[in-house]
């Protein structure tokens, strides 16, 4: 299934989750102590039930392709780039189901000067890069670890208290694909 790619904007996002960044309609407030010199802006809610940790992930472009995608019902998963490199994330909208809506999957450029938290329970693939080395801060909680670790040595799924990841593909027979953009470095 042929993905096409859409701009990360706040009203695309919406089903899924929030663009973190200077986002039109969020008004930053100044901070008492700095004469006005520090603002800072609300776009996000981030909750979590568990400890929360800080991760860098270290990313090299990797083909368009969703084998499989994840969901998260105790925190509100972050990924925030470093350096101003653009990404793709591809995300369908929560749900009650065991699987993501096939028919909401969607595909999101963002340009690397803003990030995004998800809704609990939006299903999602790892951020792909669109050139090599580029970071994103990860923000998420302690247990999706130990959720990952569990993974089903047969099926390579992986299920826990915070964590539902499923093999798109094995399920469904859809593999979701996209040309992932050659970076110009103009």
């Amino acid at each position: 299934m042929e993905l096409a790619i859409e701009v990360a904007t706040p009203e695309a996002l919406a089903p899924f989750g929030q663009v973190i960044g200077r986002v039109d309609g969020v008004t930053p407030v100044s901070v008492d102590f700095y004469k006005g010199a520090v603002k800072m802006s609300y776009p996000a809610r981030f909750t979590c039930q568990h400890p929360v940790e800080i991760t860098v992930a270290h990313m090299d472009r990797r083909p368009g392709e969703v084998r499989y995608m994840e969901r998260h019902f105790q925190h509100t998963q972050a990924f925030l780039p470093l350096g101003g490199k653009p990404f793709i994330a591809v995300m369908a909208p929560p749900s009650e189901d065991d699987l993501p809506d096939l028919s909401q999957v969607r595909a999101f450029r963002f340009d690397g000067s803003a990030g995004f938290a998800m809704h609990l329970g939006t299903w999602h693939e790892f951020p792909f890069a669109i050139e090599d080395g580029s970071d994103l801060v990860v923000v998420l909680s302690s247990q999706t670890g130990y959720d990952l670790k569990a993974k089903d040595a047969l099926t390579e799924e992986a299920h826990g208290p915070d964590l539902d990841k499923k093999d798109i593909v094995a399920r469904t027979g859809h593999v979701f694909r996209f040309q992932i953009p050659e970076h110009n470095h103009g």
